[in-house]
Order: C-alpha cells, then structure tokens, then sequence
C-alpha cells in the first residue's frame, strides 16, 4: 500500500474535505485527488464520496480511516519515543558491577540518575570483577563498576572514579577502639574475620603483613560476604579489615569501631570500564557524569 496515498487519505478523512486536506498539506487539490484514486484502484474498492461541499466516507473508506489513524498515531509515538531515547529519558542501561559497589554506591548514583529520567530503566547485575568484566566484553552491559584493583581486557577502557582507603574495625568498647598510632603487628595479633580465599581484600591485608614482615593475623573464623563479615563484628567475634565505603555507616552509628593503624596507606581503587571506540548512549554518559563527580570522604 502507498503510505504516502494513504497519510493524505487519512487527512482528507479527517477534515472531511478534499479542498482543505490540500490546504492543510500545502499540495494541490487535484494532486490529492489523483493520489486518492490511486489508492482505490490499488485496494480495489471506493473509500470516498461526494457530500455537498466535502466528502464522506464509504464503509470500506471508514475502516482504512481507523486503521490509518492507529498507524499514523503509531508513527508519532515512534518519533516521539526516538527523540526521547536519543535525549537519554528513555530506553535502558545496563550495569554490571562487583559487590561493594553494587551494594554501597550505586544505590545513591542511581537515585540520582533516576531524578530526571523516570523512563530509563536501569539494570544492575552483581558478579565478581572477572564476571562483571567479560559481560561488558561481551555487550551485556553497557558500564561496569568494579572495586579492587584489576587490569582492564583488550578493548576496555578504565577510568578512576575515586581510591576508597582500607580500614580496620573492631567491635563496639573494643581495647584497641579509636587509640592513636597503633602499629600494625599490634593489631594482627587479634583475631581476625577473614575473607574467602581469592577475596581482594584478604590478598591486600596478607600484602600489608608481608611488606611489614609479620605473620598474618589469626582466623577467627572465615566468612564469605562482607554484610556477614560486618555482622560478625558487631557480634564480637573479631576484627576486620574493609573498604570504608563498606563499613562507613556502620562506624557512624556507632555499632562498630575504627581502630588507627600507623602507617597504613592502603587504598581500595573503586573504577568504571567501557569498551573502546564506541560512543556511549546518552544514558550511559549521562551515569558516568554522576559517578564521576561523586566524592567520598574518609
């Protein structure tokens, strides 16, 4: 079917004159006319008929008419959506990232992010860094938002987003709570909740113990999941050793403690990755402007 026949049959039916569709669409009167014909001898049936000054719809010309309309309406709504989704209100975006930030950052980004785009939906997937890295390599997510220091694959870019420092925290009244300049074999000679074999942060406290040439500290028990960790502290089972953004809100409260370790620098590199070469969405740039500028303060 000719679209173009069929916008100006739908004009026509819906001024309900030949003479001012034509006007309406700036072409001649008897450009339209012709066109409505062509359409006819096409569908093989009559859809218009003379009515004093205007026209009137045949039963055949009624339906084209509606279902002209819902195609046209259809056709808005498409444009509509287009400029919508190339502004960055709709559509969606997909975020793949490692548990701490999943858990105690994106959560206040996305809020933000949502404030002025309602529309776009945001899908979050947690993985561990080397998941959370090959689905973007493999185009299941558009950004990915890993904390812990990892080399980027062929093809991904990194970018900085801030370096979260390492903190010890023991429980609430613990001896070593809030004292000034403790050394850190001090400290690794209490109990420790320490993280599943593997875990970033287990490898960079046995890294801070070698380069001060003392043992490790002693296992009080090994927990996987820091919301678990974090429990087993309040708990009193022992000392642990987290990102500050893992364990801030808790030191606010007051359900657990900062112990002060002299000396230690160790930071927790927090980043997010895209591929190469590709130009982000609008919502994507529009996610990675609001995690650029956010700051976290120890």
């Amino acid at each position: 079917m000719n679209l173009h026949a069929l916008k100006l049959f739908h004009t026509v039916a819906q001024e309900g004159s030949v003479t001012r569709a034509a006007e309406l669409l700036r072409i001649s009167q008897p450009a339209v006319t012709m066109q409505i014909r062509n359409l006819e001898k096409e569908i093989g049936m009559q859809l218009l008929l003379p009515k004093g000054r205007g026209v009137m719809l045949t039963e055949a010309g009624q339906f084209v008419a509606e279902q002209a309309s819902r195609l046209f309406a259809l056709e808005s709504e498409i444009d509509r959506s287009l400029i919508d989704l190339k502004s960055g209100v709709t559509g969606k975006l997909r975020i793949a990232a490692t548990y701490l930030p999943a858990n105690f950052l994106l959560p206040h980004w996305i809020a933000s992010f949502k404030q002025d785009r309602q529309g776009v939906q945001v899908l979050l997937q947690t993985a561990n860094a080397q998941e959370t890295m090959l689905r973007l390599s493999r185009y299941e997510a558009d950004l990915a938002i890993i904390g812990g220091g990892i080399e980027t694959a062929p093809g991904i870019l990194r970018s900085l987003l801030f370096e979260d420092p390492m903190w010890f925290v023991a429980p609430k009244g613990h001896a070593l709570a809030n004292k000034r300049e403790l050394t850190l074999a001090e400290v690794m000679r209490e109990p420790f909740i320490m993280r599943e074999e593997g875990s970033r942060t287990r490898e960079m406290l046995l890294a801070l113990c070698k380069s001060a040439n003392i043992d490790p500290p002693r296992a009080a028990v090994q927990w996987n999941g820091m919301n678990e960790a974090v429990r087993a502290v309040k708990a009193g089972v022992g000392l642990l050793f987290a990102s500050a953004s893992e364990v801030r809100e808790d030191v606010q409260r007051g359900d657990v403690a900062l112990v002060h370790v002299s000396g230690n620098h160790a930071v927790n590199p927090i980043a997010i990755y895209y591929r190469e070469g590709e130009k982000l969405s609008q919502q994507a740039q529009a996610f990675l402007a609001i995690a650029s500028h956010h700051h976290v303060h120890p």
